[in-house]
């Protein structure tokens, strides 16, 4: 184990990573409401040795309890509803929101309208967009650490905002 930490510490001197300047941290609750799992794809990376993100202090937490940002990925389907709202309400006060993904957004969805619930700003209040198909760990990672400093940009929309399509092979 400590040999492992001397190679991770001997490649983050390697890589060159900066110090981190913040002395705040941030949990993020992850909730898949219904995507394809291309974000958590992304997000995943976000946590890996080239952006670690857990040196900025933010880190994914398996409890909403714990979570001061819930990251909802996809669109919210009919079943995943509830769930969401149980996890938000769930989370300590003061709360915040984040969509990841143009599905999160609502566009480009795919699926037949009596399965879904709607985008993420229909279900709970966002604070923080994330758009892209998928938004990189580089977007990610930017748009979290500006949630952490207090900087929230309302975030793009996505280009066109296009109801749900039923793919070819459904009923």
């Amino acid at each position: 184990m400590l040999t492992l930490l001397r190679d991770l510490r001997r490649l983050r001197r390697g890589l060159a990573l900066p110090q981190p300047d913040r002395a705040r941290s941030l949990a993020i609750r992850h909730v898949d409401a219904g995507s394809c799992n291309g974000c958590e794809h992304e997000l995943t990376l976000t946590s890996g040795p080239h952006y670690d993100l857990q040196r900025f202090g933010l880190g994914v937490v398996a409890s909403p309890r714990h979570a001061d940002v819930l990251l909802v990925t996809g669109t919210v389907t009919t079943r995943m509803r509830e769930p969401l709202l149980t996890a938000y309400h769930a989370m300590p006060e003061p709360r915040k929101v984040a969509a990841l993904g143009d599905c999160a957004l609502g566009c480009n969805i795919i699926g037949t309208t009596d399965n879904l619930a709607g985008k993420v700003s229909d279900i709970l209040p966002v604070d923080l967009l994330i758009p892209g198909c998928p938004p990189g760990p580089d977007q990610i990672a930017r748009a979290l650490l500006n949630l952490i400093d207090g900087r929230t940009p309302a975030g793009e929309r996505c280009v066109a905002e296009r109801q749900p399509v039923t793919p070819p092979f459904s009923r």
